[in-house]
């Protein structure tokens, strides 16, 4: 399994929900027109939009890096905007994983079963 999966979830500080969805917006145009290899980036909303959790899908490695390298001027001013957790789900390639050495977020699932 090639494929990765990213779930980022936010819990927005108070008056940055517009901030949030100001860069959310920013972040979809730079994945629509640079990116190659994401197959999903879908950003959800709870009830009272006090929440969001993003969905990421990546063909491999190599285009979550790119990713990455592309959205990377706007991570910061994301991550300003709340508390933020996530997970990695899949089997990420060895520069993938030392980048996350040594860090709790976003936390490694790598695959035990699947269709």
């Amino acid at each position: 399994m090639d494929e990765l999966i990213g779930i980022v979830r936010l819990t927005f500080h108070e008056g940055k929900l517009e901030e949030f969805k100001r860069l959310s917006d920013q972040a979809m145009e730079i994945v629509r027109t640079k990116d190659s290899g994401t197959l999903q980036y879908d950003t959800f909303f709870n009830d009272d939009q006090s929440q969001a959790i993003v969905v990421e899908r990546f063909r491999d490695s190599a285009a979550l890096i790119q990713h990455g390298a592309n959205i990377g001027d706007l991570s910061a001013a994301v991550l300003a905007t709340g508390e933020v957790s996530g997970e990695l789900l899949g089997n990420p390639s060895d520069e993938i994983r030392a980048q996350l050495a040594g860090s709790d977020q976003p936390r490694l699932f790598t695959p035990y079963a699947s269709m």
